[in-house]
């Protein structure tokens, strides 16, 4: 995925300006896709640049609303159909537990319960977002939902595995 697709994704729902869309980011798509306001300007002005939005309207204080064209709409349904998602193969937290036996077992066991104890705020935060949000019956809320639940589920699968991974080290 790149930041392009997921701006493509949020203006094919309805015009917004670049401040609105870093709201949307941190609100909804940070767990996802988390990116900076110096990153969502930079590639708006791409993607203005190559005719994949337009400026829709200008408002007080240089305020641009940006909207989706059809050359971006296409661009976004040949990603989502089109392009094979890449699989994520790198896991800095896999890494470490491969390696944790180079560690004494009370170090080991010390990081697995930190990943039970970081599964379990990432949870919360997850469940909070849940709460926060004036879900509606729109694409972006029907779609979020099931994009949060999938980070819901992956934070109990993996405080659930944590919580074994700890029992199979062995401590003096």
């Amino acid at each position: 995925m790149s930041l392009r697709h997921a701006l493509l994704g949020l203006l094919s729902e309805r015009p917004a300006s670049g401040y609105d869309l870093l709201k949307t980011f941190e609100t909804s798509l940070a767990n996802v896709w988390p990116a900076t306001q110096s990153q969502i300007y930079t590639e708006l002005t791409k993607l203005a640049g190559s005719g994949l939005i337009t400026v829709a309207a200008e408002g007080p204080r240089g305020r641009k609303e940006y909207a989706i064209t059809d050359e971006g709409m296409a661009e976004l349904r040949h990603w989502l159909t089109g392009v094979a998602p890449q699989r994520n193969t790198r896991s800095d937290i896999l890494l470490r537990v491969f390696f944790l036996g180079v560690l004494p077992p009370e170090q080991a066991h010390t990081y697995l319960t930190g990943l039970i104890e970081m599964s379990r705020e990432g949870h919360e935060r997850l469940r909070q977002l849940a709460d926060s949000v004036d879900w509606d019956d729109d694409n972006l809320s029907v779609y979020g939902r099931i994009a949060l639940e999938y980070g819901l589920r992956f934070n109990a699968m993996r405080r659930e595995w944590a919580e074994w991974a700890a029992e199979q080290i062995k401590q003096p």
